[in-house]
């Protein structure tokens, strides 16, 4: 009885050491598993902005035709988080008044979205989008001045807020401008600093600017947004690249770092070239 006592206490002393280890190595593995997550950590997003042309690839404006799995495919090659969308259509008799692209292109890729329209068009709207895997909420719309002595289309900037996986909230804003006058994107750009100007939370801006960094509008606007692009690749048209006036640009107020920065090579889906960019904030 006494060999079977110290027997089983032998066990138990040896099935003790064992499970203390067990813990020393689930413990360890907390340990490495929260540094992991560390607060403060950088996050990375992907980016991108693409006039999308209301879906009608240029190879086809005559016969009118509208493919949306084009636009789609360009978008998905690349896995963005959050994406600003130009020249969409919604319930428009051109491009089928049962569609509501921003609505079709975010079902497809399983993201949320959110439309501004800028104008009222062909029985539906017209206008700019958000879309985002993360969740948005707080949409708003400003209709861009213009001057009415200059016949332009009517131009919109889009914000909404963006809540990422850690809970970190962003600004996100897209926008088209004018693409006639200087004088009505200098009205532009002050409408668009003074809505985001005071933002508290990191901005991040994408659209078609219709303008060169180069330009005196542009180059006094980049003095409280940092455009991304270096080198800045032009991005329309599609086919034969000239110019470069599609940008995603952030607030200077934060810890903004540039991952890659590259114009894509789909020249069909759109009569311009879509922007993609990794950024990092600390």
């Amino acid at each position: 009885m006494k060999k079977f006592q110290l027997n089983l206490y032998k066990l138990s002393l040896v099935l003790f050491i064992s499970l203390a280890g067990c813990s020393g190595v689930l413990k360890t593995s907390t340990t490495e598993s929260s540094k992991q997550r560390k607060p403060g950590a950088p996050v990375e997003l992907k980016v991108m902005t693409y006039n999308v042309h209301h879906c009608n690839p240029p190879s086809k404006a005559q016969a009118g035709t509208i493919d949306l799995a084009a636009v789609t495919k360009v978008i998905a090659s690349a896995s963005p988080d959050i994406v600003f969308l130009q020249e969409i259509d919604v319930h428009t008799s051109r491009s089928g008044k049962d569609i509501n692209q921003a609505e079709a292109i975010a079902k497809q890729l399983g993201m949320n979205y959110y439309f501004g329209k800028a104008l009222d068009f062909g029985g539906g709207e017209y206008g700019i989008a958000i879309l985002s895997r993360f969740q948005l909420t707080d949409p708003k719309v400003y209709l861009l001045p213009k001057k009415e002595s200059i016949q332009s289309e009517q131009r919109a900037l889009l914000t909404a807020t963006a809540t990422l996986e850690n809970r970190l909230k962003l600004r996100i804003a897209c926008t088209h401008m004018d693409y006639v006058s200087p004088e009505n994107r200098i009205l532009q750009y002050n409408k668009i600093s003074e809505v985001l100007k005071n933002e508290t939370l990191p901005v991040v801006l994408g659209g078609d600017f219709n303008d060169t960094l180069n330009s005196k509008e542009m180059s006094d606007f980049t003095k409280t947004f940092k455009s991304l692009c270096r080198p800045c690749l032009p991005t329309d048209p599609s086919d034969l690249p000239e110019k470069t006036i599609d940008y995603i640009l952030t607030d200077r107020n934060h810890s903004w770092k540039v991952l890659s920065y590259f114009v894509g090579e789909d020249s069909y889906a759109s009569d311009h070239r879509p922007v993609f960019s990794t950024i990092s904030l600390r």
